[in-house]
């Protein structure tokens, strides 16, 4: 009778370890890991010669994706387009006129740097540029095959860019350049770019142009382009836009300042 009586405690005992066992089983065994989402990768576009009332300059501001927008100083609407970029969340880039090896000099603009400036106008020319566009963050060549290949006035101008706590770009006019070399050495964080837009004025280059782009989307983790208002204007913002949706599904539009970040450069 004893024994009876204590069955059901018996087999609440053993349920309770049973259930106690599983638990612990069920705990013990590792869930298996979620695959991780693939990293989007980075793309900048950087928008050329801002800051003399060129066509494509609204569309191009009023591009739905970050931009970097280079403004060259000393231009009728220097100030207004910095100041319009800024607000719209673009990166403000000092577009620099720099003396080509070939070309004319009229081409280059006001407070242009040229092979044959001492040292202290180089630096004086430069700092000049920096007060003149606000808001900016860094500093990209307009032209510049010439200058960026002379080690002498890109010491000068990294040292520049270094003390104002900019960035650089590259915008690889000549294979010769020693820009990015230079800013390694001095550690000014830099960053190069691949691929012009618009070298051609058309509709079909700028698509080819832009097909050559998510191509390289695929196989590199960051891509920089170069894109202009002025004479493609229209037609490169067009271009553009249509393309974003596309270029979106693989990678992250940034501007240049927060590549170099996520980069590492």
């Amino acid at each position: 009778m004893q024994l009876l009586k204590k069955i059901p405690l018996i087999v609440a005992l053993l349920l309770s370890c049973f259930a106690f066992s599983t638990a612990t089983t069920a705990n013990d065994t590792p869930s298996p890991e979620q695959p991780k989402p693939k990293p989007k990768h980075l793309i900048a576009f950087v928008i050329d010669d801002f800051g003399n009332n060129m066509a494509g300059t609204e569309e191009m501001l009023n591009m739905p994706v970050p931009l970097t927008v280079a403004v060259m100083p000393f231009m009728p609407s220097t100030k207004q387009d910095a100041e319009l970029a800024h607000q719209k969340g673009h990166d403000v880039f000092v577009h620099m006129p720099m003396e080509p090896v070939k070309g004319k000099r009229s081409w280059l603009g006001p407070g242009a740097l040229t092979t044959d400036l001492s040292d202290e106008e180089i630096r004086k020319r430069v700092e000049k540029a920096i007060d003149d566009v606000p808001h900016a963050i860094g500093m990209n060549n307009h032209m510049g095959s010439k200058v960026t290949a002379d080690e002498r006035i890109m010491r000068i101008v990294m040292s520049v860019i270094k003390e104002r706590g900019l960035v650089y770009l590259d915008s690889k006019t000549t294979d010769k350049s020693v820009a990015g070399k230079v800013a390694a050495e001095m550690g000014v964080p830099h960053a190069e770019n691949r691929i012009f837009l618009d070298d051609q004025y058309t509709v079909p280059h700028i698509t080819k142009q832009m097909e050559k782009i998510c191509k390289l989307i695929d196989n590199h983790p960051v891509c920089i382009a170069i894109g202009h208002v002025g004479p493609p204007g229209k037609k490169t913002a067009s271009v553009l836009r249509q393309y974003i949706p596309r270029i979106q599904k693989e990678a992250e539009f940034v501007t240049i300042s927060k590549l170099i970040q996520q980069s590492g450069h």
